[in-house]
C-alpha cells in the first residue's frame, strides 16, 4: 500500500487556494507544507496578520473583515485561485464548505474542489432529501416528515406523539428548530420556526420530527473516492449547548459491538447509496432507552471535531482528501484501518460565562499551551492575536490521547489546568468542570447533560442558568 504522502502529490495539485481562515486553515496548511504542495490562503482585511497568513506560502486579501464581503464570496475566490496559478481549493469546514454553486464553480472554472460533487452536497444539504436517501439506503430515520402548514403539522405531531421537533428542511445549527411538547406549543412556534429558516436559509420549508427524551449524538466518519467506501470508526458528540459542540471523543464510550457495527454499516451503506467522494460524516441519534439509532444529517466536508479521529487511526485526513481529489482510489480497505486508544477533544472558545457564554472578542496579551507528549493542540492564537468580533471565538481545540478514555481524560484535565489564556474571556472553567463530574467520568451522558449542569451545580460556577438545549439533535452551527 502506497503511503499518503506518495499518493497525495501524484497528481494535478501543485498549488490550493485554502479558503477559510482560524485553526482549521492552520490545519490544511500544516499539510500542505508537509506534501510539499504550496498554499496560498485567501485572507479578509482582518486576517491580513494571522498566524496561517504567516505559515502559508503566500496570502490574498479577498475583501473586508465581514465574511459575506470575502469569505463568503464565490465569485472573489475563484478569481484569487486562478489569479495565483492554483489547482485545487480547499474549503475547510463552515462559511462555503458545503455550498454546492461553490463546488459547481470551481469544476466550471477548471479548479479542484477537495470535496465532494456539487451534485452530492446539494443532495445531502437538502434534509429531506437525506431522508430519502436514508430511506432507500435502510438507515434507520426518525418518525416525521415534511409538513406544509399547521394543520398538517398538528397531524403530523399526533400521529408521532409528543414532544416533536420542527426542522429546518435547508439547514442545521439551531436556526429555525424548536421543540413542541404540546398541540398549543406547535401552534405558537409553528411559524415562528418557519420564518427564521427562512432568514437563514432563503428556504422556509419545515419538517416535523420526534424527540427523543434521552439521546446521544453519534457520528461515523467515512471516506469515499466515489466507488469504494470505508468509515474510520466513531465520535460521541453529545456535550453541546446551543446546538454547538464542546467536547467530542472518539471511539464513542457505551455503545454495545451490535450497536457500533450497525452504526458503522448504516454510515457505509448510505454512502455508497450516493456514491459519495472524499471526507464525509454521518450523524446519527441514539436513543438509549429504546437502543436504537436514526440518521440526522450527513456533512459533506472536514470536520471540528476530526483531530480525534486521526489521533486514533494515525491518519490524516487532510492529505487523504487530497488523495482523492487528484482522481485516486482510496489507497486502503477497511481492514487496514486500525483503532487504537482514546481520544478527547475540548473546543476552547472566547466566552462570557456571566452572560451566558455570549462570545468576546479581544486581543489575547498571553497564550500558553502545554507541549506533551499525546497532546494535541489545534489552534491558530498566540500572545498579541486578535479575536475579531466578525467569526467564531475559537482560540484553540485541544485533544488528549491515551490507551483508554480515562488515561485520556485525566491528561485533558491536567493539560487545560495548565493553559494560560490572558486578555479574553474563555470557557476553561466550564471544560474543567464538566471533565470532573461524575457523568461525564462514567461516560453515560446524553445531549442533554450540559444543559442540566448549566441549570443545576453548574449554575453556581458560570453565573445564571442557561435555557437547556431544546434538542438532542443539535448538529454543528455554521461559522458566520
Amino acid at each position: 500500500m502506497k503511503t499518503a504522502d506518495e499518493l497525495a502529490v501524484d497528481g494535478p495539485i501543485r498549488r490550493v487556494l485554502v479558503a477559510n481562515r482560524g485553526e482549521i486553515a492552520v490545519r490544511i496548511i500544516h499539510t500542505l507544507k508537509r506534501l510539499g504542495i504550496e498554499s496560498v490562503l485567501a485572507v479578509s482585511a482582518a486576517d491580513r496578520n494571522s498566524m496561517g497568513a504567516r505559515l502559508a506560502d503566500r496570502a490574498v486579501c479577498i475583501g473586508p473583515a465581514r465574511a459575506t464581503d470575502s469569505y463568503l464570496r464565490i465569485g472573489t475566490l475563484i478569481e484569487a485561485a486562478r489569479g495565483v496559478g492554483a489547482q485545487a481549493i480547499h474549503p475547510g469546514y463552515g462559511f462555503l464548505s458545503e455550498r454546492a454553486e461553490f463546488a459547481a464553480a470551481c469544476e466550471e472554472n477548471g479548479l479542484i474542489f477537495i470535496g465532494p460533487t456539487a451534485e452530492q452536497i446539494e443532495r445531502v444539504g437538502n434534509k429531506l432529501e437525506a431522508r430519502r436517501c436514508a430511506e432507500q439506503a435502510e438507515v434507520p430515520i426518525a418518525p416525521g416528515g415534511q409538513v406544509d402548514n399547521l394543520p398538517a403539522a398538528l397531524e403530523m405531531a399526533e400521529q408521532i406523539g409528543y414532544p416533536v421537533l420542527i426542522k429546518a428542511v435547508g439547514g442545521g445549527g439551531g436556526r429555525g428548530l424548536k421543540r413542541a411538547n404540546t398541540p398549543a406549543e406547535l401552534s405558537a412556534l409553528f411559524d415562528l420556526a418557519s420564518s427564521e429558516a427562512l432568514a437563514a436559509f432563503g428556504d422556509g420549508r419545515v419538517y416535523v420530527e420526534c424527540f427523543v427524551t434521552q439521546g446521544r449524538h453519534v457520528e461515523v466518519q467515512i471516506l469515499g473516492d466515489g466507488q469504494s467506501v470505508i468509515h474510520l470508526g466513531d465520535r460521541d458528540c453529545s456535550v453541546q449547548r446551543r446546538y454547538q459542540k464542546l467536547v467530542e471523543e472518539a471511539p464513542a464510550p457505551h455503545l454495545s459491538d451490535a450497536m457500533r457495527r450497525d452504526l458503522h454499516a448504516a454510515a457505509v451503506r448510505f454512502s455508497k447509496h450516493i456514491n459519495y467522494r472524499s471526507l464525509g460524516t454521518i450523524e446519527f441519534l441514539v436513543d438509549v432507552a429504546r437502543q436504537r439509532f436514526y440518521f440526522l444529517e450527513m456533512n459533506a466536508r472536514i470536520q471540528v471535531e476530526h483531530p480525534v479521529t486521526e489521533q486514533i487511526t494515525g491518519l490524516d485526513l487532510v492529505a487523504e482528501q487530497i488523495i482523492v481529489a487528484q482522481g485516486h482510489a482510496l489507497r486502503m480497505k477497511q481492514a487496514d484501518v486500525r483503532l487504537t486508544g482514546h481520544a478527547i477533544e475540548c473546543r476552547i472558545n472566547a466566552e462570557d460565562p456571566t452572560q451566558d457564554f455570549r462570545p468576546a472578542p479581544g486581543r489575547l496579551t498571553a497564550a500558553h499551551f502545554p507541549g506533551w507528549t499525546d497532546l494535541r493542540v489545534d489552534t491558530h492564537m498566540e500572545a498579541g492575536a486578535m479575536i475579531p468580533p466578525y467569526y467564531d471565538s475559537m482560540i484553540a481545540k485541544v485533544i488528549a490521547t491515551g490507551s483508554d478514555r480515562e488515561q485520556a481524560r485525566r491528561l485533558l484535565e491536567s493539560a487545560l489546568a495548565d493553559v494560560r489564556i490572558e486578555g479574553v474571556l474563555t470557557n476553561i472553567a466550564l471544560h474543567r468542570a464538566v471533565l470532573a463530574t461524575p457523568e461525564f467520568i462514567e461516560g453515560g451522558f446524553d445531549t442533554g447533560f450540559l444543559g442540566r449542569f448549566l441549570a443545576g451545580s453548574g449554575a453556581a460556577i458560570f453565573g445564571q442558568p442557561a435555557t437547556p438545549p431544546a434538542s438532542p439533535t443539535a448538529s454543528e452551527g455554521p461559522r458566520p
